[in-house]
């Protein structure tokens, strides 16, 4: 999704002036109109209005983000041109600079400048993020959780804090967040990056503010032949299904038609060819990832294997597979009750297939619902290319005349 400058739905906060994005802070650095310390200065200075209410960050750290800023301001007088030089980054605190993302992006010119809140541990089932100053909050409506377990990454990008960060997703926990933020979250193909898990189930993937970026930050992650930018640049026509439910979950009607309807935006707009298909239809993926989490199961290692033949007939047949992100809108801090919200993510975590969210738009109590878009593995690179051809949502039903 890539709106003009100023236009569509942004989540509350006072944005920097000017392109707060990715590639138009590393474009100003590397070309002399701004600092990486400026750039610096500038998300600090946000995070310090908007985070007392938000709680995106655990930590902050101001001393080191401004030396590591000189360091690439030095690096860039005697020549350098870093892809993503001077941008402030945020890093989930589970594996914060040390994590592989985080390690390919700042020696891609990235400047971290906090790690962002993942679950406190207060309770078995809370996934959202929680800090010493109290609980994260979504920032749309600060009644509800802003989703897990990257909850403070997704916070930090959708209030304008930084205009990238990091997260982690073994069940939904980067895509899930970005679709109740109002963002974008990428889950790569499994071990495209190394992880800290040892169950296959973890992925590690960026947030962005749009297509353009998230292209960019992911031809940093997995350099090569720049097909991310090439693929957003072709801009392919891209065949695509569209389920609801997966054939086992209990999709909310209202955000099934919020996320329908922006699939058929891309398709208006020429991006995809949404083709009328069998319904998609895959056995509940819990007992298979709960297996792959505990130990091996012969029963739950049937189930991946019927779901993989499944996915693999769907991706015979068309070139993505289009879903509601979250089959529900964000809970309050309560807790989910029985709802399972990662019901059509995780399915992508035990197969391996690369998924992203991009903002759909609104429920009709002004609530983010996102579009999960899901590519068979490593065909990544079609993900954003397809993203950037969705125009913005309307805007929130407050702001509609």
């Amino acid at each position: 999704m890539e709106p003009p400058p100023g236009s569509g739905p942004r989540a509350p906060g006072a944005e920097p002036d000017g392109d707060w994005s990715v590639r138009g802070i590393a474009h100003r650095v590397r070309h002399g109109g701004l600092s990486a310390a400026e750039a610096v200065r500038t998300a600090l200075a946000a995070v310090e209005v908007h985070d007392p209410a938000l709680r995106a960050f655990r930590e902050v750290w101001p001393e080191r983000a401004l030396r590591l800023a000189a360091r690439v301001d030095e690096a860039v007088a005697r020549g350098a041109a870093p892809p993503l030089a001077g941008v402030p980054l945020a890093v989930k605190a589970w594996g914060g600079t040390r994590s592989e993302a985080a390690r390919r992006l700042v020696a891609a010119g990235c400047v971290p400048i906090g790690s962002t809140s993942v679950p406190d541990g207060s309770t078995p089932w809370q996934t959202w993020g929680g800090t010493d100053r109290g609980p994260t909050v979504n920032p749309w409506r600060a009644d509800r959780v802003p989703g897990g377990s990257s909850a403070g990454s997704a916070v930090a990008v959708a209030a304008g804090m930084v205009p990238l960060a990091t997260g982690g997703d073994s069940a939904g926990s980067l895509r899930i967040p970005a679709a109740w933020c109002g963002v974008l979250g990428m889950k790569p193909t499994n071990a495209l990056l190394p992880t800290a898990r040892g169950d296959g189930l973890g992925a590690l993937g960026p947030l962005t503010r749009t297509a353009g970026d998230l292209a960019l930050v992911l031809d940093v992650l997995f350099p090569g032949d720049g097909r991310f930018a090439r693929a957003l640049r072709a801009r392919p026509r891209l065949s695509a299904v569209w389920s609801a439910t997966l054939g086992f979950a209990r999709t909310g009607p209202e955000i099934a038609g919020v996320a329908y309807r922006a699939a058929r935006r891309m398709a208006a707009a020429g991006g995809i060819d949404l083709r009328d298909a069998p319904d998609v239809v895959l056995a509940d993926p819990a007992d298979a990832w709960r297996a792959l989490r505990d130990g091996s199961d012969p029963a739950a290692e049937a189930l991946r294997t019927a779901n993989d033949r499944r996915l693999a007939r769907v991706f015979d047949q068309v070139d993505l597979l289009l879903t509601p992100t979250v089959p529900y809108p964000p809970h309050g801090h309560a807790g989910p009750g029985g709802r399972m919200n990662v019901a059509l993510t995780w399915a992508f975590n035990v197969s391996g297939h690369p998924a992203l969210s991009v903002p759909a738009g609104f429920t009709g109590d002004e609530l983010p619902v996102g579009l999960q878009l899901v590519a068979a593995p490593y065909l990544d690179h079609l993900l954003p290319a397809a993203a950037s051809v969705l125009p913005p949502p309307d805007p929130r039903p407050s702001r509609r005349t």
